[in-house]
């Protein structure tokens, strides 16, 4: 009964890349559509997560919202700004090159008669380069096309980390491909001030190698499947009600 439901859920979503000229067409053209890019980055998480955690992260979170609001899922956009890795593995593009190609995607989807946006953020990096992406969206557009722009963690109590405790809770829920038998403490804040933390955080932002040797910001080893699920789910849900606040110019407690 479950997996029956389950399976009703997923095909409610329309996922972009697996569908076919003629019907999408129809489908854009049947009702107002919504679409959703998952932006993350291809960068070093540490010796037990893959380079491609927060592109994993992201556009599962995207599924599911697509799932739950019925939305079009857009290919997720894999590369980001992750220069500050250096010399931790990195493939990184420049602000302005994402800007661009954020740019062009949504210029491209107005052209394909999509005209609501969601682009949903996995990556801290990726943050000043998408930031006012919708004003210069509708600076071209004239403010015919709504785009609106999410960082997933802003939607969860919990202190995001990288490569730490939620992200490798996260992992777990999500992928097989975590190694935890490598997991090792990395940079750990407890005990500092907030304005200590802020001071790192902003250090990192510029060279994270010279905060954590390890490359990891946060406590992986005690991370869990179990955790991550729940994580995942306050993610999602606070974050779908938050688009769907979008749409209809109904306020909400939650921020970009």
């Amino acid at each position: 009964m479950e997996e029956s439901s389950h399976q009703i859920q997923v095909n409610q979503m329309v996922e972009i890349q697996s569908q076919f000229d003629p019907e999408l067409r129809k489908k854009i053209n049947r009702k107002n559509q919504v679409a959703v890019l998952p932006v993350g980055s291809i960068e070093q998480h540490g010796p037990h997560l893959p380079i491609s955690t927060d592109s994993d992260i992201v556009t599962e979170i995207s599924k599911k919202i697509c799932q739950k609001n019925s939305y079009l899922l857009l290919p997720t956009l894999n590369y980001g700004i992750s220069h500050e890795h250096s010399p931790f593995f990195n493939l990184s593009l420049k602000k302005n090159t994402l800007q661009k190609v954020l740019l062009d995607l949504c210029l491209s989807l107005y052209e394909n008669k999509i005209k609501t946006i969601f682009i949903i953020n996995g990556h801290h990096g990726n943050q000043s380069a998408i930031k006012n992406i919708n004003v210069k969206v509708n600076k071209t557009l004239k403010n015919q096309i709504k785009v609106f722009t999410f960082s997933y963690w802003h939607y969860m109590k919990r202190d995001f980390d990288h490569a730490g405790f939620v992200e490798t809770s996260l992992m777990l829920a999500i992928s097989k491909g975590v190694k935890m038998k490598l997991a090792k403490k990395g940079l750990i804040t407890d005990g500092l001030s907030t304005q200590e933390i802020k001071k790192l955080g902003k250090k990192a932002s510029v060279a994270f190698p010279q905060v954590t040797i390890n490359g990891v910001w946060g406590d992986p080893t005690k991370a869990t499947k179990k955790e991550g699920g729940k994580i995942f789910s306050e993610i999602t849900a606070n974050l779908a009600k938050k688009c769907q606040t979008c749409l209809t110019g109904h306020g909400s407690k939650f921020h970009q």
